[in-house]
């Protein structure tokens, strides 16, 4: 009797122990895969949470930098019309020659116009002579008046054909004068000291002077006029005494100081800018009026402004924006006013303090109020590191 208990005890021992035995390896199984599966939460949780480098702005330079594209004049430069019609007889200067004033360029044969100043020469002649014979004959009815020996009707005839004849006299010497004038302009001269930087003529060619036809130009390459339209941002620093530098291709070493001496007043409508002189001092003559050149500007910066990437700009129907990350990790759209356009940078005028954490290349789905990651956090951070 006393046996089968100790059975039963021993056989429920062996139940237990089996019991506790599979159980102590389910526990030991199973543990890896819920830790496995805590880990797979965690980092989902975190991936949900998108990712950003952030940026913060620079502060532009208090001195603007601007380079722009420039025309270069001669300071005096002419063309040279003819004035009279005939054929070129002679021309004493080329191309490059320098020229003083008054020294004389060309000569025009007029054969047309010395025959008409001969001819108006006569009927001057011709309205003197009968000028004098209209002054005896008025003269000589006048007496006859005293005496009523011609009547008054007759000595006004003779007074108004005096009056008349002196005007034919005047008319003629008018038109002398004029042809006169005329065959002067068979000697052109240079109106100025310069260098001839164009001829356009030859001997023996006709001379028109109704077609106006430029025979010669005439440049004086001392002192050079440099034309610039700036842009209307830059318009408050252009006054007068603005100094710059000029280079040209020819010479990528040399920088030729310029001043700004005077501005055109008005804007462009077209272009949007203005156009400024400057004056650049060649006594060397090493730059050429015409040259391609640009005009580098040390400009003031007038107000503070901030400097940004290009790729930190988010375009939309609300207009240019940035996204903000704050010390909450949640972002933040605001929206900005941008000034120049620099390639890579862009000036942002205002919208912005400069001591933000801008999210760089943001994703199109960021949106106001959400939560980021920066990219520079530690896994598991509890909040961003301050702007």
């Amino acid at each position: 009797m006393t046996d089968k208990p100790a059975g039963r005890m021993r056989k429920a021992a062996l139940i237990a122990a089996a019991v506790v035995a599979v159980t102590v390896l389910a526990l030991i199984g199973g543990l890896p895969r819920v830790r496995a599966r805590a880990r797979l939460d965690r980092e989902t949780a975190q991936m949900a949470v998108p990712v950003v480098a952030v940026i913060q702005a620079k502060r532009a330079p208090a001195v603007r930098d601007l380079v722009l594209p420039a025309s270069v004049r001669a300071y005096v430069e002419a063309s040279i019309y003819a004035r009279t019609t005939g054929y070129l007889k002679r021309w004493r200067f080329d191309i490059g020659a320098r020229v003083k004033e008054g020294d004389l360029l060309a000569e025009i044969d007029t054969p047309e116009v010395n025959q008409q100043l001969r001819q108006s020469r006569a009927d001057l002649a011709t309205v003197e002579a009968n000028l004098k014979l209209a002054q005896i004959t008025a003269a000589r009815y006048e007496d006859l008046l005293r005496s009523d020996s011609v009547s008054k009707q007759e000595a006004d005839n003779a007074a108004g054909d005096l009056a008349a004849k002196r005007a034919l006299v005047r008319s003629s010497e008018a038109n002398v004068k004029r042809l006169e004038d005329l065959q002067s302009f068979q000697k052109i001269y240079a109106p100025f000291s310069g260098v001839v930087t164009a001829r356009n003529t030859d001997v023996g060619a006709l001379i028109d002077a109704g077609a106006r036809t430029e025979l010669f130009h005439l440049a004086q390459p001392e002192r050079l006029r440099v034309y610039v339209n700036l842009p209307e941002a830059f318009i408050p620093s252009a006054q007068p005494g603005l100094t710059a530098e000029l280079t040209v291709a020819q010479y990528p070493d040399r920088r030729f100081p310029g001043t700004l001496v005077r501005t055109a007043g008005a804007i462009d409508p077209t272009t949007r800018t203005l156009l400024v002189e400057l004056r650049v001092d060649n006594p060397t003559g090493v730059l050429l009026p015409g040259a391609y050149a640009q005009i580098r500007f040390k400009l003031p910066n007038p107000a503070p402004t901030l400097l940004l990437p290009a790729g930190t700009l988010m375009f939309g129907t609300e207009g240019m924006r940035v996204a903000v990350v704050g010390a909450d990790r949640r972002v933040a759209l605001k929206q900005v006013t941008v000034g120049r356009d620099l390639g890579t940078e862009v000036e942002v005028v205002a919208g912005l303090q400069g001591d933000e954490a801008i999210v760089v290349n943001p994703s199109d789905s960021l949106t106001q109020g959400q939560t980021v990651r920066i990219a520079a956090e530690p896994d598991g951070a509890g909040s961003a590191p301050a702007p």
